[in-house]
């Protein structure tokens, strides 16, 4: 269904590829104003959904596959341009591959079907657009405060990232765990 908010989510993800074109390009400032847009859309099409009671399945499903979209596309063009090193994307890419695994082996293998987001799953995808931007306005101002926010942002980014994803781990386990059992 398409509605104010799944309308915000989908700007969210026509805009990643000319985010991505900008850092590219070697547009920096270009690239933080429209990576900035982009990542209001996720505010607001949450502020929206829940203020005009509108959120939809498709928008619970869609908004977290944007918001990897964004992100994904925002590191992956980064990390092509030398702006952030590949160890981080392979770790953001690496968390995110493990969890739609889960998810596909617990659809296949269990009756669950609802996978909604963790508290440390919100607060790891913050954190990443907080590291993207902070890496963004090195680019711009590149003096020694924006090279160790950067610097530190990356780290504490790749905690939360890798935290979030044992997190899920422990969720997904408990929630099998209350599954009922089968008698033999």
């Amino acid at each position: 269904m398409i509605n104010l908010p799944n309308l915000f989510t989908l700007l969210r993800v026509a805009l990643t590829p000319v985010v991505a074109w900008a850092i590219l390009s070697g547009r920096p400032a270009l690239a933080m104003s429209l990576f900035g847009a982009a990542a209001l859309t996720d505010y607001l099409d949450g502020a929206a959904a829940r203020r005009m009671h509108l959120g939809t399945q498709t928008g619970a499903v869609l908004d977290p596959i944007a918001d990897k979209i964004l992100l994904s596309g925002v590191f992956l063009a980064q990390a092509a341009a030398g702006i952030v090193p590949w160890w981080f994307v392979a770790i953001v890419f690496g968390r995110d591959l493990y969890i739609v695994l889960g998810a596909g082996a617990m659809l296949l293998a269990t009756p669950i079907r609802r996978f909604p987001p963790s508290i440390w799953g919100k607060v790891s995808t913050c954190v990443q657009i907080g590291a993207a931007l902070a890496w963004m306005v090195r680019n711009i101002w590149n003096f020694w405060f924006w090279n160790g926010l950067a610097r530190a942002g990356l780290w504490i980014c790749a905690g939360f990232t890798l935290w979030s994803g044992v997190h899920y781990t422990w969720r997904g386990i408990q929630t099998i765990r209350t599954l009922p059992r089968r008698s033999h």
